[in-house]
């Protein structure tokens, strides 16, 4: 390798002078030389035969920093950012994450992406530029590339999901779950819906790629089955107003419609009562509505929703703690977080209308 040696006054070979000799960018040659994920074993090479032929040797100085901590934690939410503007579940997760993250000097760095496949490359560079000492995952793919990159880089992180997650193994035990039961609380909404007479139930998931919302069809499954014989009707929607409606418009539409409907969020929910009159259908006389996630949507509808209560600033907090017990070398146990409450409103209370009382739309 023919290359220019430092000039005759000493001056220390820089990474623009290896990028130089080694033909590549300045971030490759930081990657090389760190031994970080980012560069090809061919360029990892070629950066260190420049370094070693231009006698290049790091810093004390930038060694110290290179290994310092940043202070910062991760969050990269892959959704769809409307629906982000709709749901108030993820300011409040990060409201109790920064609650606690405050407390030990350590920010949030948070970003909206599209897909999980962005996710991935985010946090990759994430790690690569040291912006991050750890991550959150939530919203799990059935085959979800996020947690085979956090094993195979080492990256610190908890995991929310549930407890039947089967977690890749990461070094040092770097990857920690928190737990959320699912049958509990779906088997207080239909002894709840059975207490008011109904018979029919269905229930509008999320969409059928994330973990949490095959959890949640099991336990809908077992649940329902045992409380009725058989299980209940199940469609598949996105989260959002519009998926909401589509779904209950083919419930309505079957030839022995449910009478009560559990709907995966709240936004779906509140959105079902606010356009009761244009699917014509009483609201609760007709149709019981519960959310699964109960919001400030749930409380101001009107009527007002049955909804699952969580405590998502809580849930927060506590994710922000595992995570930071992590980073301290500690290895947590799985961590079960409190289970929804059932919270009966007006959406729900009442039993079912007589038959001739019913809307011309429902007869």
């Amino acid at each position: 390798m023919s290359v220019s040696r430092p000039s005759p006054g000493g001056a220390r070979p820089t990474i623009r002078d290896i990028a130089r000799v080694a033909g590549v960018s300045k971030a490759s040659v930081s990657y090389a030389l760190n031994d970080l994920p980012g560069v090809s074993a061919a360029t990892r090479e070629r950066v260190l035969a420049a370094a070693r032929e231009l006698g290049w040797r790091p810093s004390a100085a930038a060694r110290s920093l290179s290994h310092a901590r940043a202070h910062a934690v991760g969050l990269a939410v892959a959704r769809d950012v409307e629906l982000l503007g709709e749901e108030p579940y993820y300011m409040r997760l990060v409201a109790g994450m920064e609650g606690v993250l405050a407390t030990e000097s350590v920010s949030l760095l948070m970003t909206v992406v599209p897909d999980v496949d962005t996710a991935v490359g985010v946090l990759r560079r994430w790690w690569a530029e040291r912006r991050v000492d750890g991550v959150v995952l939530t919203d799990l793919l059935v085959d979800d590339p996020r947690l085979a990159l956090v094993a195979e880089l080492g990256v610190p992180g908890v995991v929310r999901g549930g407890a039947d997650e089967v977690l890749p193994s990461a070094p040092g035990g770097a990857l920690a779950v928190s737990v959320e039961d699912e049958r509990e609380p779906f088997a207080e909404v239909v002894a709840h819906l059975l207490e008011q007479g109904h018979r029919r139930l269905a229930r509008v998931s999320g969409p059928s790629q994330f973990r949490h919302t095959r959890r949640r069809d099991v336990a809908w499954r077992e649940v329902t089955t045992a409380a009725l014989g058989g299980a209940q009707e199940v469609v598949v929607a996105d989260y959002t107003a519009r998926g909401g409606l589509d779904a209950t418009r083919a419930l309505l539409a079957r030839p022995e419609p449910p009478t009560a409907v559990v709907y995966d969020n709240d936004v779906m929910a509140a959105t079902v009562v606010a356009e009761r009159r244009r699917l014509g259908v009483a609201v609760p006389g007709e149709l019981a509505v519960v959310a699964g996630e109960d919001s400030i949507l749930c409380r101001l509808a009107d009527p007002s929703i049955t909804a699952l209560r969580r405590d998502v600033v809580a849930d927060g907090a506590a994710t922000a703690r595992l995570l930071l017990d992590l980073l301290a070398g500690r290895a947590p146990a799985p961590l079960e977080l409190a289970a929804r409450e059932l919270v009966v409103r007006d959406s729900s209370r009442v039993g079912l209308t007589p038959p001739a009382a019913a809307s011309p739309a429902r007869r």
